[in-house]
């Protein structure tokens, strides 16, 4: 006499791939979770450069308005503040009044701030000058060699390089004025670093 299917157990193996399926969903939904929380954990705008701690890459530029040519080698000794930008950047936009307010307060001490243009048309950079102001050094970098030398892949980005020579610091975004003049404090002569 047959049984009906309806009083017949189920089969194991039927159960065992059930679990592995399950574990194997929960296993990946934990992979997941781990890895969105480390990288939601990291601030995107600190970006580890490989020229940290290294001498800045030396550049000969002329000025935006070709009134002189400008080298870094020059301000030795000095704190420098390189932030590259476009005209139609709008963090840039965001990030300027604090620029305007670091070389207002700084550039009496021997601060230099130098500003490059990155993938913009010259006669725009002049337009969102003159919109906004910058009265520190804006300087043409011709197919963006400087800014390849520094790694730049976006603006703005910003670059501090001590009174030594070396890259201090980094900033991917905009800056905001209070960690750009801790920076700058920290590197200062008779500043403890």
């Amino acid at each position: 006499m047959q049984r009906h299917p309806s009083t017949l157990e189920p089969t194991r193996p039927r159960r065992r791939n059930r679990w592995v399926l399950v574990g194997g969903l929960l296993g990946g939904i934990a992979l997941l979770t781990m890895l969105l929380a480390f990288g939601l954990s990291r601030d995107p705008t600190v970006i580890k450069s490989p020229l940290l701690g290294k001498p800045a890459p030396e550049f000969s530029l002329r000025t935006l308005d070709g009134s002189r040519t400008v080298q870094l080698s020059q301000f030795r000794g000095q704190v420098v503040v390189i932030n590259f930008w476009a005209s139609w950047c709008i963090d840039c936009r965001v990030e300027h009044p604090a620029l305007t307010a670091a070389w207002d307060r700084y550039r009496d001490q021997g601060v230099v701030l130098l500003g490059i243009p990155f993938g913009d048309r010259a006669a725009d950079s002049r337009t969102y000058l003159a919109e906004l102001g910058g009265a520190w050094p804006q300087l043409v970098d011709p197919g963006e060699r400087t800014a390849i030398a520094y790694g730049v892949y976006g603006v703005p980005e910003t670059f501090v390089i001590g009174p030594d020579g070396l890259v201090a610091y980094k900033r991917v975004g905009g800056v905001v004025y209070g960690d750009l003049i801790d920076q700058i404090e920290r590197l200062l002569p008779g500043q403890q670093a």
